[in-house]
This record gives structure tokens, sequence and C-alpha cells, in this order.
């Protein structure tokens, strides 16, 4: 059996490409993933809104989320 790489290089041009195509979609759809951010959080802050600036609750929330 041919390896993955092995594969690739008995492919026609044409054809090559579209597993490049290919693998630039799984290494998008995988960076999406990684990047989406929930937003569970939503009104957890809400106990603060008398304490900060919306600015400052900001600021407080990224220093938060970094920790």
């Amino acid at each position: 059996m041919l390896t993955l790489e092995e594969s690739i290089k008995v492919l026609p041009p044409n054809l090559k490409k579209e597993v490049f195509d290919f693998v630039q979609f799984l290494l998008c759809k995988q960076t999406k993933r990684k990047t989406q951010l929930s937003l569970d959080w939503a009104g957890k802050l809400q106990k603060y809104k008398n304490q900060f600036t919306s600015v400052e609750l900001q600021k407080k929330a990224l220093e938060w989320w970094i920790q």
C-alpha cells in the first residue's frame, strides 16, 4: 500500500491541486474550531456593573480570561 505522499506524487496535476485545496480546507476548518468563542459567559459579569465602567470591565474580563 502506498503512503499518502507516494499516492499524491502519482496523481495528475489537476488532482494534486484538489488534494491541496482539500488540505487547506481542513486546516481552515481546524483553525476556526479552535478560535470560536462561546458566549456562555454572557451576563456573568453583571454584578460588577456598578464597580467598573464598560471599558474597565472589558479590560478586567480580558485579564480574567487570560488567567
